[in-house]
């Protein structure tokens, strides 16, 4: 019986795969029986869809290099960050069988919830343009995988995240808001907002909550007379039962603010926002806090498949069949060719060594040129 308190593997089960499927271990067993161990494979992992059309935002990349660190295999991947298609190799292993064989699990366990969260992460920037996108979902999540959906959100486009562990751990920018506790307990908007201007270090944007007692409009204007010359943006969390037309209600409070004499202040909405919200809202909002949209997306079902055994093409029904690169052409395209074949004039690999160590501020950029190619819808 295990003394642990938390549902959440340690990194050492996870680097001696004891979080892998029992028929790896099956499977290992049978093939050491057999003395075939050691059998020598080129697999490769890639996402399979009928839709051409279909795109995501590859993540996961840094925790897969440091599963592999050591072991007897040859790794290549697209750069963190890659925005792939159907079919693409996103990653390939070359090696003796049994030297990855049981971390399959782990391995497509890191690519595909990474993926989707990043992936959704860059649909939400994608439709809110040059606005900022706060990832607000950690709390919607198992908190153990909280720097992972807070890293993955941010290299997917995500301008700050919520939480302080992932801030430490990698240097992404946190953002500063309040909730409606302090609110609650102090009695008032203003009074939480002047507490949050007081104690606060003046770096972290003052984005107060207002609709704890008040009605909107008139909760901004507590808040913006409270602390006028700090105050960055009122954050409208109104409850979907409650808020109607969220559009209309944000305009009603941007009249009074304006009128007021608060142009400066910005309007902050969270609170089940989505892709859809935030393009029906884009023209009167200026920020977003997503949660579930980003942490919960749907993640990217990649699989991972032998295509040679022994240096002999050999790959189950269903899967394109023998060794791949994966090119970027002059066009900023990709395509796959087998890789015997010649590659045409300007294209280059995508496919590199895996690097533990590449930061994940590149990534994101990566991401962002990315989408302002114009090549991606929503």
């Amino acid at each position: 019986m295990s003394n642990r308190r938390f549902n959440s593997a340690t990194d050492e089960e996870i680097r001696n795969a004891e979080v892998a499927d029992s028929y790896f271990h099956r499977t290992m067993r049978i093939l050491r029986a057999k003395g075939l161990e050691n059998t020598p494979v080129h697999a490769e992992v890639a996402y399979k869809t009928s839709d051409p059309d279909e795109w995501f935002v590859v993540a996961g990349l840094d925790e897969v290099a440091n599963l592999l660190s050591g072991l007897d295999v040859e790794a290549r991947a697209v750069p963190e960050g890659t925005i792939c298609g159907p079919h693409e190799p996103i990653l390939t292993i070359s090696g003796p069988y049994g030297a990855f064989a049981e971390h399959e699990t782990a391995i497509l366990g890191f690519l595909c919830q990474a993926s989707g969260v990043a992936t959704g992460a860059a649909r939400c920037r994608l439709a809110a343009g040059e606005k900022p996108v706060i990832s607000f979902g950690a709390r919607r999540m198992h908190p153990a995988i909280t720097p992972m959906i807070e890293r993955s959100a941010y290299l997917g486009g995500c301008d700050r995240v919520a939480v302080d562990l992932a801030v430490q751990r990698m240097g992404i920018p946190a953002t500063g808001t309040l909730p409606h506790a302090l609110v609650l307990i102090l009695g008032s908007t203003a009074e939480a907002a002047k507490a949050f201007d007081e104690v606060i270090e003046p770096e972290v944007p003052r984005t107060i909550l207002i609709d704890t007692f008040d009605d909107e409009k008139f909760g901004a204007l507590l808040a913006a007379r409270a602390i006028p010359d700090s105050i960055y943006a009122v954050r409208l969390d109104t409850p979907g039962n409650r808020r109607g037309d969220f559009r209309d209600l944000m305009k009603e409070v941007r009249w009074e603010l304006d009128r007021h004499g608060y142009e400066h202040v910005k309007i902050f909405a969270s609170g089940g926002i989505d892709v859809d919200y935030i393009l029906y809202l884009n023209d009167v909002c200026d920020a977003y806090g997503v949660g579930g949209a980003i942490a919960d997306a749907p993640m990217i079902d990649y699989s991972l498949d032998i295509v040679e055994v022994n240096g002999e093409d050999r790959s189950k029904r269903g899967k394109r069949g023998g060794r791949k690169r994966l090119l970027l052409m002059p066009d900023g395209s990709h395509r796959v060719i087998p890789a015997d074949a010649p590659v045409p004039e300007g294209a280059r690999d995508l496919l590199q060594p895996l690097d533990p160590d590449a930061p994940v501020q590149e990534a994101r950029e990566r991401v962002l040129q990315q989408l302002a190619s114009g090549r991606y819808r929503l």
